[in-house]
């Protein structure tokens, strides 16, 4: 086993798929422990059987259609127009429309791509520095994980055997939290910027009507999603079909701004991410299921709990081991694999896991931007033609602000709870 062990890692480090190095390391478990391998296929089959797994498809698919259209613009003006009057104004409404971006496609990478374009410019015209504007839009790349429709929280959902509905009201405070703090540093800023330049937007409502009007089809989305959700009349899976669907019309008949001839773009390319999410998602619990066989995650609560006393000690670990795992491994492949090893261990030591998913998922958001090998970091050095080094020093101070965020949502449990009970 021991050399299986080593030919797995090889493979992994010459950049083999991920669920490969997975399934493969399933199979050699069982064929080890003598256990029939159809374990493998039963599994994908099982997931294939959750309600639940018909979100992702669909919500992965509406955000799609979002991002190639014009919504991200016409949102852009929306937010511009009822909060650019604000002392950083610019960076609020950069912080909230990321967020709700991210929210919709699941994807950070994809939300400074799309965001950045219109951002960041817009940033530097307005008089903020390079490192703030860099920064900011780097780390607001990942804020809307911990909002509902995200596809980390469907994911964590059905890997912990949590309800995804639960989740979605559970991520609004801590979600919030994140976002507020960074807002005020943000405001903080702008306000130093208007003492500088002499500018001060003043609202008005003219533009705001207009920018109303011109996003009034993209408005009622949040509604359906959380009106869906939190009023109990939808499922998760009947929420995302509606969704889908007033996406695909809204954009592709009303606007006409992705032509059916794109359509068949869009599906392939969304469709490609999430075929790779479960198939992930199959083989890793299937290796779960050998590990639980093996009573790996009872040796791993008996270990721990055998130098470790205090849920608060245990807490402080687990930032700390989630903020590096948050760096070396996307938010999909991170829970599949790690989920199931620590939840019981959390179990162990009274921790909800509700509670349990948002320090999850808050903790992979801040690995995202974590140097020296946060993916968004390069993203943002690709997107932008900045030197790396640039986005280090210029994402230190918010993810700073992230990691007091995230000490408050381990510390005080009422935050994720609150709603739930």
């Amino acid at each position: 086993m021991i050399l299986v062990g080593a030919a797995l890692l090889l493979l992994a480090l010459l950049g083999a798929p991920l669920f490969a190095v997975i399934a493969l390391s399933a199979l050699a478990g069982f064929t080890s422990a003598e256990i029939d391998q159809s374990v493998v296929l039963m599994e994908i089959y099982r997931i294939a059987e959750t309600p639940v797994l018909l979100a992702i498809p669909l919500f992965t698919f509406a955000g799609w259609i979002l991002g190639e259209s014009n919504a991200p613009k016409r949102l852009v003006r929306l937010s511009d127009a009822l909060l650019g009057w604000m002392p950083g104004g610019l960076a609020v409404i950069a912080l909230v429309t990321c967020a709700l971006f991210t929210a919709f496609t699941g994807a950070s990478g994809v939300t400074i791509v799309a965001m950045g374009a219109l951002l960041y410019p817009a940033l530097r015209d307005s008089g903020y520095t390079e490192r703030f504007s860099l920064g900011l839009v780097t780390t607001s790349g990942s804020l809307g994980i911990l909002f509902a429709p995200s596809l980390p929280l469907i994911l964590y959902g059905i890997v912990a055997e949590v309800s995804v509905d639960t989740l979605f009201i559970a991520g609004i405070l801590p979600g919030t939290l994140m976002l507020v703090l960074l807002s005020l540093w943000s405001m903080r800023a702008g306000r130093h910027i208007e003492t500088i330049t002499g500018k001060d937007k003043r609202f008005s409502s003219s533009e705001a009507l207009a920018a109303i009007r011109a996003a009034a089809w993209e408005l009622p989305l949040p509604v359906i999603v959380l009106g869906g959700v939190y009023g109990g009349l939808l499922a998760v899976s009947e929420v995302a079909t509606v969704t889908a669907l007033y996406v695909l019309i809204v954009e592709v008949v009303i606007h006409r701004e992705v032509s059916i001839g794109e359509l068949r773009g869009i599906i392939r390319q969304s469709m490609t991410v999430v075929g790779g999410i479960l198939i992930i998602l199959g083989a890793s619990l299937a290796s779960t299921n050998f590990m639980i066989d093996q009573e790996v995650p009872m040796k791993l609560f008996e270990f721990t709990t055998a130098h470790i006393s205090s849920p608060i000690t245990f807490l402080i670990l687990l930032n700390i081991f989630l903020l590096v795992l948050g760096t070396m491994l996307d938010v999909f492949s991170a829970l599949v694999i790690v989920v199931p090893l620590i939840l019981p261990i959390a179990l162990g030591y009274g921790i909800d896991p509700i509670h349990l998913g948002m320090i999850f998922l808050a903790n992979m958001q801040i690995g995202y931007c974590t140097p020296p090998i946060g993916m968004n970091l390069f993203i943002a050095s690709y997107r932008f033609d900045k030197p790396i080094l640039l986005l280090y020093r210029s994402t230190i101070p918010f993810l700073l602000i992230l990691i007091a965020a995230v000490l408050i949502i381990t510390y005080w449990p009422w935050l994720s709870l609150v709603f739930v009970r």
